[in-house]
């Protein structure tokens, strides 16, 4: 319910933007009936309607990126410079294919949409060729992007990730990219978590029969 309010709030915001962009135009089409001549607009009312213009659809950007961002359970974003057109064509299949949206990026207006939800971290990184893979899928992105990332070398390359709002470091990054599936990462969480409960089992033993067997006086050691 949450996102779905959110994803409402941000059309209507974009909404609002795409209409002003069209009041702008349609101002400048009314003076330009009532004056007769283009060229009775001056350079400045020119300039002004013009910015006024680029402002808005940027802002509009901005909040379907900052939108699409938040929505998205994982995100992987790439330098896509070197991929041939053949090569992007099909990497954009698969990933449709694999409910993944593709979509190439502008650097500035990323790091706008990234700002608003606190993942600056890698702010840095936005340079170049840049372009932004998310989905609902945790390991989808990732699989798909490291593969094609395998096949082409330098020219194509994962510059940063996210899951559920969060940076991940570059080990995060290759041990997702060696996952299959989101059932693999939902088994490795609970091999992990395991782990955990095992390692507290065998802690809990030894406490215990440091104590001479009181079970009731490890708890109280182990809060120690």
């Amino acid at each position: 319910m949450i996102k779905t309010d959110t994803a409402k709030k941000a059309k209507a915001i974009t909404e609002e933007n795409k209409i002003a962009v069209r009041n702008i135009r349609r101002d400048a089409i009314d003076h330009i009936k009532k004056n007769g001549k283009a060229e009775d607009i001056s350079q400045e009312e020119i300039n002004t309607m013009t910015s006024a213009t680029i402002l808005a659809t940027k802002q509009a950007t901005v909040a379907e990126l900052s939108e699409k961002l938040k929505n998205a359970t994982s995100g992987v974003v790439v330098t896509y410079g070197g991929i041939t057109v053949e090569n992007d064509t099909a990497l954009r299949r698969e990933l449709r294919k694999a409910g993944v949206e593709y979509t190439v990026v502008k650097n500035t207006l990323t790091r706008f949409a990234l700002d608003k939800l606190g993942m600056n971290e890698i702010d840095s990184i936005l340079n170049g060729s840049t372009s932004l893979a998310t989905s609902s899928d945790p390991i989808a992105p990732f699989r798909i992007i490291s593969e094609y990332s395998k096949k082409l070398n330098e020219r194509f390359n994962i510059k940063a990730a996210f899951m559920e709002g969060k940076i991940l470091n570059e080990q995060e990054i290759a041990e997702l990219s060696t996952l299959t599936s989101k059932d693999d990462l939902y088994s490795k969480l609970a091999g992990s978590l395991n782990a955990i409960i095992g390692g507290l089992a065998v802690c809990l033993a030894e406490i215990v029969e440091k104590n001479g067997g009181s079970v009731e006086a490890a708890p109280a050691e182990a809060a120690e």
